[in-house]
């Protein structure tokens, strides 16, 4: 073994969670500049059993892998319960999320505080670049379902997805 691991270092890690119905480029933004800080970066999906997706979560993870594969240090897998367990059980020290607005940060200033008070796990904001700052996976769907062009806002496989996935209007 050669690198950090092998030098008794340990990897820096951390883990990049949501839905991801679909992965949009705002995601990809967070993703890929956490990528340039941690040496893993763990994205899961997160599964909520009370929500229906319009794509599965085996889609999902796949248009991630796909759509991440350039980092070279991203896995992407799923994950259903409590995101802290998730995290204690890989010995991941630190959440990275993205905010959009002011009204992002009331709520995830509150995970935030309930994760470290639960687990200590830390997380890190990361604010997102302003070309992505009204951007969700829920606005995407909305617009792809009524026919507008939202080549703009995923990335390439995920367009491809949506437009079969969708039906023309």
């Amino acid at each position: 073994m050669t690198g950090p691991e092998s030098e008794g270092l340990q990897l820096r890690r951390a883990v990049c969670p949501g839905s991801f119905d679909p992965i949009t480029n705002g995601h990809l933004d967070i993703i890929a500049r956490a990528s340039k800080l941690y040496d893993v970066v763990h994205v899961v999906v997160m599964i909520n059993q009370s929500k229906q997706g319009l794509f599965t979560v085996d889609e999902r993870i796949e248009l991630i892998r796909e759509v991440t594969a350039e980092y070279g240090n991203v896995e992407v897998e799923a994950y259903h319960g409590l995101l802290v367990d998730y995290c204690k059980e890989r010995d991941i020290p630190a959440i990275v999320k993205g905010l959009r607005a002011v009204s992002d940060f009331d709520y995830e200033l509150q995970m935030a505080q309930m994760n470290n008070g639960l687990s200590g796990v830390e997380t890190l904001f990361v604010p997102t670049s302003p070309t992505y700052s009204f951007l969700s996976s829920s606005l995407v769907k909305e617009v792809a379902a009524w026919g507008g062009d939202v080549s703009h806002l995923v990335p390439p496989a995920v367009l491809e997805a949506l437009t079969e996935r969708l039906p023309k209007k």
